[in-house]
């Protein structure tokens, strides 16, 4: 391996972002004010703009049934539907990077099934616990499954390889399990489970708002950090570790952070899947594939999606509502198909 080499691909893990980053940012931010105030507007009882924003700021509107409707009812949906969207992006960005395929997604291999498994247990088994108990648990769900992918794929390193397939497998075991579940518990229980594996924020207030809140504050700034680290990790374990980079101890920190937004997103809104595919491809399109400018866009662009969704779901048919994990699924699985496809032919 040449000097000149390391030093041409080392220009990955810099922390120079590409100038595209705060225009497409600035841009994102315009498409999210502008996503958001459409999703409170829009529904059987509907808000100007206008009025909108006078309820926010606490300024009167001449209608007091506004500030209930939009304070209570639409605004928290929407924030949750938009952290949520943020921390599933963020999450399948980490695991596209550190298995350095674009095709991984935490649904795809496995750490959703395990935080799905954990929160159906929970509503299933334990219908009267706490609010706060079912982020915990699918966390602690991703987490075991994540370190069993992790063991299960250990021969002398982790390969990223390996990584994929044991998540497919193990994913169609909890899958299984938690089918069971379903299949023998109270029918009450049961419908609340099966409306959360849908993926849907309906109904989701303040509560579930400070509940997902501290795993963002915590979370999102550790895979910012990390954000260098994981340009090492995709070029490759041998060129991180010719670059100084503690590979195994970095990959699990990273492992970790991935795993803990993802179970936190699944804990808050159910399945809500391939917004960890498609959000960091839109990303590599739009700022290229440096982590450092990467992980924000897709943050952004997973949070427009994902609010989006919950507004075709509650508009397209209404007065039926579909839940925006059906949305996402409708809009994903054709483009993994595409992707499939794609990177079949390279």
């Amino acid at each position: 391996m040449s000097f000149d080499w390391l030093v041409i691909r080392s220009q990955a893990i810099s922390f120079r972002i590409d100038r595209r980053v705060p225009v497409v940012l600035l841009c994102l931010g315009v498409a999210i004010a502008v996503a958001i105030v459409m999703n409170v507007a829009k529904g059987e009882y509907p808000i100007s703009p206008l009025d909108i924003v006078k309820t926010i700021l606490g300024l009167d509107t001449g209608n007091p049934d506004h500030k209930f409707v939009i304070q209570n009812l639409r605004l928290p949906r929407t924030l949750v539907a938009f952290m949520v969207g943020m921390a599933l992006a963020i999450s399948g960005t980490i695991f596209q990077g550190l298995t350095r395929n674009p095709l991984a997604d935490p649904g795809i291999i496995g750490i959703n099934a395990g935080a799905n498994l954990a929160a159906v247990i929970v509503i299933v088994l334990f219908p009267s616990a706490p609010i706060y108990t079912l982020p915990l648990s699918a966390f602690a769900g991703a987490l075991l499954m994540a370190i069993l992918i992790y063991s299960l794929a250990w021969n002398n390193g982790s390969s990223p390889i390996l990584l994929i397939l044991m998540g497919v497998g193990l994913s169609a075991i909890a899958s299984a399990i938690t089918t069971l579940m379903i299949t023998f518990g109270e029918i009450y229980d049961v419908s609340n489970a099966l409306v959360w594996l849908a993926g849907s924020v309906y109904g989701r207030t303040w509560e579930q708002v400070f509940s997902l809140l501290p795993w963002l504050i915590v979370f999102i700034p550790m895979a910012l950090t990390l954000a260098r680290h994981l340009n090492a990790l995709n070029l490759g374990d041998d060129v991180a570790k010719s670059l100084g980079s503690r590979v195994e101890w970095q990959r699990g920190l990273l492992v970790l952070v991935g795993v803990a937004l993802a179970g936190a997103g699944v804990a808050t809104a159910g399945n809500i899947g391939f917004i960890g595919l498609i959000a960091p491809h839109l990303g590599r399109q739009l700022v290229g594939a440096t982590h450092e400018g990467l992980i924000p866009t897709s943050a952004l662009l997973g949070g427009v999606i994902v609010v989006m969704a919950d507004l075709l779901g509650r508009t397209l048919f209404a007065p039926i509502e579909l839940p925006c994990g059906v949305v996402t699924a409708a809009i994903g699985a054709p483009y993994f198909l595409y992707l499939l496809i794609h990177n079949r032919k390279k």
